[in-house]
């Protein structure tokens, strides 16, 4: 039973750290387990890279045919600090300096030819302004996508013409 649960645990940590591929959009999520900041249970880390592998592919759809976006997660601190009470962990946002940062690496091909490639710190210093915002404030991961949205506009978007 041990060794069953163990092989699982492996192969989620494989999965996690591989990334995945989607009609125009390959993510990757280099060694996430020294990123900065994700959830401490191993299935809301799992839940974390996830929802924005799926974020990068629902952006990914917009690219025409043959082009792709190529995308290395390199860090992630997550919006807010985590706080531990009794068992649980709870995430305070408090407008600080504790707003959201991925350091990714990302390139993107057009008919298998490099077009544009970088590497890039999101960050969002004033992510509590919620009126720019258009994720419901139940989705967690509403500051990363948003800022995410904002990379993909200004380095992805422009460079899908031609």
């Amino acid at each position: 039973m041990k060794t069953a649960i163990k092989g699982l645990a492996l192969a989620s940590l494989v999965l996690m750290s591989s990334g995945s591929a989607f009609a125009g959009v390959t993510v990757r999520f280099a060694q996430p387990q020294n990123y900065s900041d994700l959830p401490f249970a191993s299935w809301d880390r799992k839940q974390v890279l996830d929802d924005l592998t799926e974020h990068f592919q629902k952006l990914a759809e917009t690219l025409p045919p043959g082009v792709d976006l190529n995308v290395e997660v390199l860090d992630i601190d997550l919006a807010g600090r985590i706080h531990h009470r009794r068992a649980n962990e709870i995430r305070v946002l408090r407008g600080g300096a504790d707003w959201p940062i991925i350091h990714l690496r990302y390139s993107v091909t057009q008919n298998g030819e490099v077009v544009a490639s970088g590497d890039e710190r999101l960050r969002d210093m004033m992510y509590l302004d919620t009126l720019r915002n258009r994720y419901s404030t139940g989705d967690p991961l509403r500051y990363e996508k948003h800022m995410i949205d904002e990379w993909f506009s200004k380095k992805i978007a422009p460079k899908r013409i031609g």
